[in-house]
């Protein structure tokens, strides 16, 4: 098996598969693929965790079904693709810690690694539409690619040292990193702040990825373009009243 990442802003990996070698990846990442590539869909149920783990990364947002690319009778070539400006970065299994990776970086890996969910909390049904904040537990061994958005920054964090970080820009983290969501300090804070009432805390020791575009904000920037009949026809004093009514009713009840 031979790779390559290719490209600069939306990079893509190129994987050289011999005949009888694969790699799998949740289903739609594929980009492109050469004839001699053939597919076969399934749940992974043995890899990642059982039937428990395939109804636990559902329920967390993930997809139920995962696609093996493997070369039959000729050497071939499978893609895939960032789906946002970022970072395609390569992690080795079995030698070291597991790792700990954002809802959406998983991309594609060799077939003995296990893809589970490996945290996941609710964070408001009010202000996060109920999606809450969750990671993918990489594991097993061999090799896993993931990708980052925006630019990459790593952090190698010592025993007991601390990295406060908006939860959007938590990309991955090797599993000897302590991690806990915690609230912002302060009602003001909160509320008036502007960064969220939530905060990824991250412990080391061990290596922290950085993401600078957090899929959220990209698509809050999106938004502004879109149309939005209903909520200009409510106003902007009740687009902003149930927007504080969101966030006040989350820190009352506790939420976290």
């Amino acid at each position: 098996m031979q790779t390559r990442i290719q490209g600069t802003t939306m990079p893509v990996l190129e994987v050289e598969l011999d005949p009888n070698e694969s790699v799998f990846s949740e289903s739609g990442e594929l980009s492109w693929m050469t004839a001699s590539i053939q597919m076969r869909t399934h749940t992974q149920a043995g890899g990642g965790g059982g039937l428990f783990g395939v109804l636990k990364r559902v329920a967390g947002g993930g997809s139920i079904f995962m696609t093996e690319y493997q070369a039959y009778q000729y050497p071939g070539i499978v893609a895939f693709a960032t789906k946002v400006p970022g970072h395609i970065v390569p992690i080795e299994l079995g030698q070291g810690p597991e790792y700990m990776v954002h809802r959406h970086g998983f991309l594609c890996a060799t077939p003995q690694v296990s893809l589970s969910v490996g945290f996941q909390q609710s964070l408001g049904a009010g202000i996060f539409g109920g999606d809450g904040f969750l990671l993918q537990k990489v594991s097993g061994y061999g090799t896993a690619w993931i990708e980052l958005s925006g630019e990459l920054i790593q952090y190698n964090l010592a025993p007991g040292e601390v990295l406060r970080v908006h939860p959007g820009h938590v990309g991955a983290f090797q599993s000897s990193v302590s991690f806990q969501i915690t609230m912002v300090p302060g009602i003001k804070n909160m509320i008036f702040g502007g960064d969220g009432i939530f905060l990824a805390v991250l412990t080391g020791p061990g290596a922290v990825w950085l993401q600078t575009l957090p899929i959220s904000r990209l698509a809050h920037q999106i938004s502004e373009y879109l149309p939005h009949g209903e909520v200009r026809s409510a106003g902007p004093a009740a687009v902003g009243g149930g927007l504080l009514g969101g966030i006040v009713g989350s820190i009352l009840s506790g939420d976290q």
